[in-house]
């Protein structure tokens, strides 16, 4: 079991801090990464040297079935192309939980295997949906992984009002990979794996 000291109050606390990058001005972005259906900006992070990412783009479903996709459960294994296991290690209601996950090398193995703890927490915003998470400190990393962690991190997903069937997807990412990594690597593996997020994203649900 993960000891959490409160977990109403890490909730609370996760909810409020997705919601100030939501209302970042756009003019504090810069984009990374632009294809037909998908944008990808960044900005400086505040919580460590790297940068936190904000990616969005319509996504055709109902915002509860995209969520259920992204959250901890039974579809993410089986669609993300850069997650390789997923555990829920301890769960404290419906919409809160602890995860372990792994994620496959990048860009060659530049960028070797990672392990994340993460705990999650999903709510509801607005007319939608918002799933978000932050990695805890929890044990040793598996052999041939690293251990990386998740700064507040999450998805707002939110009915489009002339056409609830598709739902505007934003995300917000501060992934510190850790180990010894050349930053425009980091850069480049974090816009091309959050538009690719999108790509797998709605083939699944297409299928």
């Amino acid at each position: 079991m993960v000891d959490l000291p409160d977990v109403t109050s890490v909730a609370t606390k996760l909810n409020n801090t997705l919601i100030q990058y939501y209302n970042i001005e756009d003019c504090e972005w810069r984009i990374a990464k632009k294809t037909k259906d998908t944008i990808v900006w960044r900005k400086p992070s505040e919580e460590f040297s790297g940068y936190l990412y904000k990616t969005q783009g319509i996504v055709e479903d109902a915002a509860n079935r995209i969520v259920d996709h992204i959250r901890p459960g039974p579809y993410r294994l089986h669609w993300d192309s850069l997650m390789t296991t997923m555990d829920i290690i301890d769960e404290f209601e419906e919409n809160c939980c602890v995860m372990r996950y792994t994620t496959a090398g990048q860009l060659w193995n530049i960028i070797a295997p990672r392990e994340f703890v993460d705990f999650s927490y999903t709510t509801d915003y607005e007319e939608g949906l918002l799933s978000c998470g932050i990695s805890l400190d929890y044990g040793e990393a598996r052999p041939n992984f690293v251990r990386g962690f998740n700064h507040p991190c999450g998805w707002f997903c939110i009915p489009l009002k002339d056409n609830p069937r598709h739902s505007l997807l934003t995300g917000f990412i501060q992934t510190d990979l850790r180990g010894m990594l050349p930053q425009s690597a980091v850069d480049t593996a974090m816009a091309s794996t959050l538009s690719n997020f999108y790509s797998d994203l709605r083939k699944t649900l297409k299928a």
